[in-house]
C-alpha cells in the first residue's frame, strides 16, 4: 500500500514485454496454451507469450492496468493466455498538436496519459519504448514515486525485470 491507501499501479504494455519481437522467428519458443488458439491463428505472435507471465505478474503487489494499443483486445486475447482476469484498460486520447511537440521533444505518446491516469499514485510503467526523456518528464511532474521500466523487446519480461520491478514495489513507503 501507499500513502493514498491504494496499491501502486502497474501499467503494462503487450508488444515487447509480453510478446517478444525483433529477432528471427527461430529465436522464440512457441507456447501453446489451449486458450484462444483461434486468436493465435489470427495473430501468430501470440504463441510467443509465455503463460508463466500471468502468475508472475499476479504475484506483484500492485494494481495492473493494460497500457497498450491492444486496448480491450488485451483482455480478450492476452489475459486468458496467461491466466489473468480482465484488467482495466488505459483509454488513449485522440492525437493532438501537443503529441507532435512531445514527439519532437522525445517524449513517448503514452507518458502524459499514464501520469494523468495515475492521479498521484505511485506507478510502474513496463514498456519497450521508455526513454530518459520520459523518466525526466515524469520525475518533474508526478508527485509520487514512479518506475519507468524498459524491457528489451527481443526478450520480453525476464527474471531480471521481475526482480527489479518486485524490488522497487517492495521499497515503496
Amino acid at each position: 500500500m501507499t500513502g493514498t491507501g491504494l496499491p501502486p499501479l502497474l501499467f503494462l504494455d503487450v508488444d515487447g514485454p509480453l510478446v517478444p519481437f525483433g529477432g528471427t522467428p527461430e529465436e522464440y519458443p512457441v507456447h501453446a496454451t489451449g486458450v484462444a488458439e483461434l486468436d493465435a491463428e489470427a495473430n501468430p505472435l501470440l504463441t510467443r507469450i509465455d503463460p508463466q507471465h500471468g502468475a508472475r505478474l499476479a504475484a506483484l503487489r500492485c494494481e495492473m492496468v493494460w497500457a497498450t494499443t491492444w486496448m480491450a483486445d488485451a483482455n480478450a486475447c492476452v489475459a486468458p493466455r496467461i491466466g489473468l482476469p480482465p484488467l482495466p484498460v488505459v483509454a488513449w486520447p485522440e492525437p493532438s498538436d501537443l503529441d507532435d511537440q512531445d514527439e519532437r521533444d522525445g517524449l513517448h505518446w503514452k507518458t502524459r496519459t499514464l501520469v494523468a491516469r495515475a492521479a498521484g499514485r505511485p506507478f510502474v510503467w513496463v514498456d519497450d519504448e521508455v526513454t530518459g526523456a520520459d523518466r525526466a518528464w515524469v520525475a518533474a511532474r508526478h508527485p509520487s514515486d514512479a518506475l519507468l521500466h524498459r524491457v528489451d523487446p527481443r526478450r520480453g519480461l525476464t527474471d531480471q525485470d521481475y526482480a527489479a520491478i518486485g524490488s522497487w514495489l517492495a521499497g515503496l513507503r
